[in-house]
């Protein structure tokens, strides 16, 4: 199949390179000692975060920066770079820098730097801004939004305002009454936002500066070693054979390379430039091309270990170690994934493509018996990984580290001889008329030793616990050795004499890498301090509760509607913004109101399914027309129109829509509440199943085209799977009550570290009558008293009735929202109930007979 001459070529490589500059690593290219200087202030930058990372200051005592002086020195190379990196408009030059961007770059350092430099004498006042501190934090705030607008366009910039505005006008007469609040003073808000942690130097930069830096500094590093070329290959050397196996293969890059890119758009174009004109040489249509490969790339953005930064940004706002983020965030993404596969399968299956020709064919039986070996083999070499090292660490105690080392030593040399027998990998031209794939165990074996960083960095994040700060380093410092000797070693393999010249390609890689990774820093680094605005604004303002009662306002207070409402809100919070702060965003407005109405309503449910609910909205808008970033730049990639292919991708993306819904009613999506390995197993196979039969329910085909009732069923068998307590709620009620007497004795006698479930009503402060429901964490074993004094409440009993006495200041209690002389009018404990698995019974004989069905009509239609 041939596509028209245009359309096959689309835009050249410099127009997707420059596409890319313009939304990650800035569109300036100046030349000379300009370009010097842009290059080592990158690389110094680099330098920096290595060393803070490092354990290198505090063995030599020199060098060490606290958490508030890091951030200010982060900001500071963010901002600089900004203005130098990208042009104030359209028609700026891009072969020099203008004196008036030196002049802001140079402001807008210093600005940041205050804190820094004048560090003794701020903590000495504190609360206290004299007028150099305010003129300081209102040049610092002006600079930091350009900066935003220039690197990440209007949008974070124009929140940001708004909220700023909020800051001062809040009790101006145009705003809403269910906005409004006081209003506060220059000199206040100047010292909220810009002298204190509250604001831009708050949490999100803090993340940005600790954990955020080092991570895309290892994955600028991995590609530049080309381990993103290596997962592009294995991924057509797997799938590219099969019915559609471009757009298999398109998911399959973009999730790994996912695991290491923070920037949807990045992923778009870096796998996007090869294989949407692959997916459209087999069938697929240019809008359907560049759909696959914006919503298979944004969902990288919800694929651990990074997730777009997000995942460290979670530890911080919801509390938990970061291998937890990790085990409640893989199953969804990793189904999600699975799902988007399948959805191009019944693509390719509607319309009738092929696959690519690969050299070897293999039958159906060859290739699952080859997958099924291929996993009992990680999973057995896992196994023995761990035992050995577990088992050394006793002989060798604190020396393991560098038995360790040694042993990594080996197993890369090894890879390397291994590798050397094959060609280095260099990417097809996918406008060529015949390509064939090349042979996937070849392809593998190529690049094994790519795989290493990888292990090691989860490694140490999943298994040794250590931050993910440290873990990154670790891992960033074996790619920088894997960068420096992977050439030379290999020459010497193959006994090719120009070992310099081979050093030297991988001195510049490490240099190229070095200054990549700080360029694509630029952007989350102004967007984690400019969303630092608006969290400021939040605890200033209390913003935050506004929101609760203005959904409440507009829900009528039902709890669906809450929840529709707060996922387009978080929707439209998060167009136009990347990752990072589109999740500061949305969970620093949008959370608080899950958690505040559904407790309300009833839907008790643990942060982290909050946020990640929340999170999943806000980068849907990377999808969604009219702002979808991802979609302009795939449809720049296909030639396709941009609107047509943000829709598409957005029916493709469905799936990935109604996961927040279907985790935040079953936590067990979430890996919550398993405790046993067979629960563990149920779930992973049920769900994927059940995400399968969603995505056949929405394409109208699963073995042959369906009928309207069969695509109901289907989606009805999918949700019943995925939220089978749906229906054993109607049946048998969740919990069943107790009187409020109780409540002391049923404190006692609760499991350690458990939950009370408490019914409480009352008035609060500002004269609102409240009732809700509320969990309460009772801790380990104690007395009853002390086990509620634990959840932050004392309570009294008059007249037969149950009354906050006392409560906990900053406890979880008056964190839920309780006050003094709420009464507690019932306790709630869970009902004994059939299992509510029973109902998986009549969904799986529905699936069975619609299989039956489509598949006897297959054969009359094939007949």
């Amino acid at each position: 199949m041939t596509d028209d001459k245009s359309a096959t070529q689309g835009p050249s490589d410099q127009d997707l390179q420059d596409l890319i500059a313009e939304n990650d690593t800035g569109a300036r290219q100046p030349t000379g000692m300009t370009a010097r200087i842009l290059l080592y202030v990158a690389v110094a930058w680099s330098l920096f975060q290595l060393w803070l990372a490092s354990p290198l200051p505090y063995i030599f005592s020199f060098g060490v920066f606290n958490s508030t002086e890091a951030r200010s020195i982060h900001l500071a190379f963010a901002v600089f770079l900004a203005f130098l990196a990208y042009p104030a408009f359209k028609n700026s030059p891009r072969s020099y820098i203008p004196v008036l961007d030196w002049v802001l770059a140079a402001a807008g350092a210093f600005c940041a730097l205050y804190i820094y430099i004048f560090y003794r004498e701020l903590s000495s006042r504190p609360g206290l801004p004299i007028t150099q501190d305010l003129v300081v934090a209102g040049a610092g705030l002006a600079l930091l939004l350009e900066a935003t607008r220039r690197a990440l366009g209007p949008p974070l910039m124009i929140v940001a305002m708004v909220f700023l505005a909020y800051v001062f006008f809040g009790n101006a007469p145009w705003v809403p009454d269910v906005l409004q609040w006081a209003g506060a003073s220059f000199s206040k808000a100047m010292s909220h936002q810009w002298i204190t942690t509250e604001g831009v130097f708050g949490i999100a930069l803090g993340v940005s500066t600790s954990f955020v830096f080092l991570f895309v500094l290892f994955g600028s590093l991995l590609d530049k070693a080309g381990a993103g070329n290596y997962f592009i290959k294995v991924a057509f050397a797997a799938l590219g054979h099969m019915r559609g196996g471009p757009a298999k293969a398109a998911v399959l890059a973009s999730a790994m390379t996912g695991l290491i890119s923070g920037s949807s758009i990045a992923n778009v174009v870096t796998t996007g430039t090869f294989t949407i004109p692959l997916m459209k040489r087999v069938g697929f249509s240019g809008e359907k091309a560049g759909a696959v490969e914006v919503a298979s790339s944004v969902n990288g953005q919800i694929m651990p270990p990074v997730m777009g930064a997000a995942a460290f940004l979670m530890v911080e706002y919801v509390g938990i170690p970061y291998p937890e983020v990790i085990k409640h965030a893989f199953l969804p993404a990793t189904i999600s994934y699975i799902a988007l596969i399948y959805i191009v399968h019944l693509e390719a299956l509607k319309a009738n493509m092929k696959g690519l020709p690969k050299r070897h064919t293999s039958t159906v039986q060859q290739v699952l018996i080859r997958s099924l070996l291929f996993v009992l083999t990680l999973v057995i070499l896992a196994g023995a990984i761990y035992y050995a090292i577990s088992f050394q660490k006793q002989i060798f105690g604190n020396a393991v580290g560098w038995i360790v080392a040694v042993e990594c030593a080996v197993v890369y040399f090894a890879g390397l001889y291994y590798a050397a027998k094959y060609p280095d990998l260099e990417l097809d031209d996918p406008n060529k008329p015949v390509l064939e794939l090349p042979a996937l165990g070849e392809t593998a074996k190529s690049g094994l030793h790519y795989l290493l960083p990888v292990v090691v960095l989860v490694w140490f994040l999943m298994i040794e616990l250590k931050s993910p700060g440290l873990s990154a380093f670790w891992a960033t410092v074996l790619m920088l050795f894997i960068m420096l000797t992977q050439r030379p070693v290999k020459a010497f393999f193959r006994k090719q004499p120009d070992y310099m010249a081979s050093v030297k390609e991988g001195i510049v890689d490490v240099i190229d890498g070095f200054a990549t990774g700080a360029r694509n820093m630029i952007g989350i680094g102004v967007a984690t301090a400019a969303a630092g605005i608006i969290v400021g604004t939040v605890s200033l303002t209390g913003i935050g509760q506004v929101m609760v009662e203005f959904v409440e306002l507009i829900s009528g207070g039902n709890l669906m509607l809450i929840l529709v409402f707060t996922a387009i809100i978080s929707l439209i919070l998060g167009m136009g913004l990347p990752t990072t702060a589109n999740y500061i965003v949305v969970s620093s407005l949008m959370a608080p109101v899950i958690v505040e109405l559904g407790a309300a309503n009833g839907l008790i449910v643990p942060l982290i399914a909050v946020h990640l609910f929340v999170f999943y909205f806000g980068i849907m808008a990377d999808v969604t027309p009219p702002v979808g970033l991802a979609s302009f730049a795939a449809a720049a990639v296909s030639g396709a129109d941009p609107m047509k292919t943000g829709f598409v991708a957005f029916f493709y993306s469905m799936r990935t829509a109604a996961l927040p819904f279907l985790f935040l009613f079953n936590t067990q999506l979430l890996m919550i509440g398993l405790d046993h390995p067979l629960d563990v197993v149920m779930v992973i196979v049920v769900s994927t199943i059940a995400m399968l039969v969603f995505a056949a329910g929405t394409m109208g085909y699963f073995f042959t085209r369906s009928k309207l009732w069969e695509s109901a069923a289907l989606l009805l068998i999918a949700f019943t799977l995925f939220r089978p307590g749906f229906w054993l709620d109607l049946i048998e009620p969740p919990y069943e009550n107790l009187p409020a007497t109780e409540i002391v004795e049923k404190a006692a006698d609760m499991p350690a570290n458990t939950s009370i479930l408490l019914d409480v009503e009352g008035i609060n402060l500002e004269g609102d009558e409240v009732t809700k429901s509320v969990m309460l964490p009772l801790g380990p074993e104690a007395s009853g008293e002390d086990r509620l004094y634990n959840a932050g409440i004392a309570v009294r009993t008059e007249d037969g009735k149950v009354f906050i006495d006392d409560l906990v200041f900053g406890g979880p209690a008056e964190k839920a929202g309780l006050d003094f002389d709420f009464e507690i009018t019932a306790i709630k404990i869970e009902a004994d109930r059939m299992p509510k698995e029973v109902f998986f019974i009549p969904a799986f004989i529905v699936l069975g007979g619609i299989i039956v069905l489509q598949r006897r009509r297959r054969r009359a239609e094939a007949a």
